[in-house]
């Protein structure tokens, strides 16, 4: 088993692989910029570093800093979380090259993946559906064109590099191609400082639901069932639930094979996420792998009782999985409300800043992941996640009831919270119907909220 683990994170995630890592009798290392000097995830941990001053760039970006730290505190592991350096291929070969264990897949891995042009062609030849666009890399506006009069329009444009929304522009007619063109290659070479695109039919109104994957060192992988991830904004996610209420058990078979096909053409291991969009005839396709643990990860924990990061730092220790497919059991519904320092009535700008008061809610499977606390200072150097609130009751409708008590119980102040923008949400009669798609917020909540553009 691994000895020590050095986590090259912050915030809750860096607090819930402590959690893991303690529950497996393993050490753990925290490293910090100067802005989380205060952080509790360096109070938990074993050992901390400094790694630089407050920008990403500086501290919990810089391969050189967290490779060092591990050397000087005789870390044999680092685990990345998410988000930072979770999906950069270079960390993960250099880590192997200094004979670190990344908890997490190969270099090669994350590149077939990460690359979603070359990704949705492997899962086409592993026959996954994947949504109709262009085979591999859009060269010119010209062959943009073309591929969108084939498929027809609305098509999207996608940094292939991309994620988290960024590099994405839809054009809805042949007059709007060359700018949204334009448009999507630029934001991708400013965010991925890579500008290639690919081209997709956009799928109206859909749902995106996501299968959970463990895959370890002796070719086993499984599925723990999905996540629906639809309550979005500007392809950013608020809310996450499971069982998805568009899912029935048929529908759940086929989606988690297929996303074990394409995890199987790269030889997956570890935790990994496959994510499709589905239509309102119940066909999925394809939309990327995301070769990580997710933020939303704590919806499938509570609903099958499976510990992802636990099984991550094992197979990442070379142990095989001791689950097979049939071990895996749901218990009722659970709902995930990520709370932020945003606005939502000021287009969600980000809050930093002290919090005066800080009441955690609580009760039967009511779970609440956070770094946060009284007098904590948010800082504006990273991203606005406060902490993620985690519920289980007996049904979808029982879910939501136990979600909004403990919203009520959820006091944050000092600071603007999207907490009240979570009720809004679990409030509404087409949410609480299963009656909702990604176009919810904007359709649904937009005027109610107050939100601006």
């Amino acid at each position: 088993m691994i000895k020590k683990v050095l986590i090259a994170n912050r915030g809750e995630i860096a607090l819930r692989i402590i959690r893991a890592c303690r529950n497996l009798g393993i050490k753990t290392v925290a490293v910090y910029s100067e802005a989380d000097a205060d952080s509790l995830h360096v109070r938990f941990a074993d050992e901390d570093v400094c790694i630089g001053p407050p920008l990403a760039t500086l501290s919990y970006l810089d391969l050189k800093r967290i490779i060092a730290a591990a050397e000087v505190t005789n870390a044999d592991a680092i685990h990345p979380g998410y988000g930072f350096l979770a999906e950069n291929a270079e960390f993960a070969d250099i880590c192997e090259e200094c004979k670190i264990t990344f908890i997490g897949p190969t270099g090669q891995m994350i590149r077939q993946m990460g690359a979603k042009a070359q990704a949705k062609e492997m899962m086409k030849k592993a026959n996954v559906p994947i949504i109709p666009g262009s085979d591999g890399l859009v060269k010119d506006v010209d062959t943009a064109a073309e591929i969108a009069n084939t498929v027809g329009y609305p098509v999207l444009l996608k940094a292939s590099a991309g994620g988290g929304g960024r590099g994405m522009r839809i054009a809805s007619a042949p007059e709007e191609l060359e700018t949204a063109f334009n448009m999507a290659r630029s934001e991708s070479a400013a965010a991925f400082n890579d500008d290639s695109l690919y081209l997709e039919k956009v799928i109206i109104n859909p749902h995106h639901v996501e299968i959970q994957l463990l895959g370890d060192n002796f070719g086993n992988i499984i599925h723990l069932g999905e996540r629906d991830c639809s309550v979005q904004r500007r392809h950013q996610k608020l809310l996450e639930e499971s069982p998805s209420p568009i899912v029935n058990a048929e529908l759940r078979a086929r989606m988690g094979e297929a996303a074990i096909k394409g995890a199987s053409a790269v030889g997956y291991r570890g935790a990994g996420t496959v994510e499709f969009l589905v239509d309102n005839s119940g066909s999925f396709y394809f939309m990327e792998m995301n070769t990580r643990v997710q933020v939303e990860h704590p919806v499938t924990e509570e609903l099958t009782g499976i510990d992802i990061v636990a099984e991550q730092i094992k197979i990442a220790a070379g142990i095989q999985l001791s689950l097979k497919q049939e071990d895996v059991t749901f218990r009722g519904h659970v709902i995930e409300c990520r709370i932020n320092a945003e606005d939502p009535s000021k287009g969600f700008r980000p809050g930093p800043g002290k919090i005066t008061s800080f009441n955690l809610p609580g009760g039967n499977g009511v779970r609440v992941d956070t770094h946060a606390y009284a007098q904590y200072v948010i800082p504006p150097y990273y991203d606005s996640m406060i902490g993620k609130l985690i519920v289980r009751g007996n049904n979808r409708q029982d879910a939501i009831r136990k979600t909004l008590t403990a919203l009520d119980e959820f006091i944050i102040e000092g600071i603007p919270t999207t907490i009240d923008f979570q009720k809004l949400i679990l409030s509404h009669p087409d949410f609480s119907s299963g009656n909702f798609d990604t176009s919810f917020i904007e359709k649904c909540l937009r005027e109610e909220a107050g939100l601006t553009k």
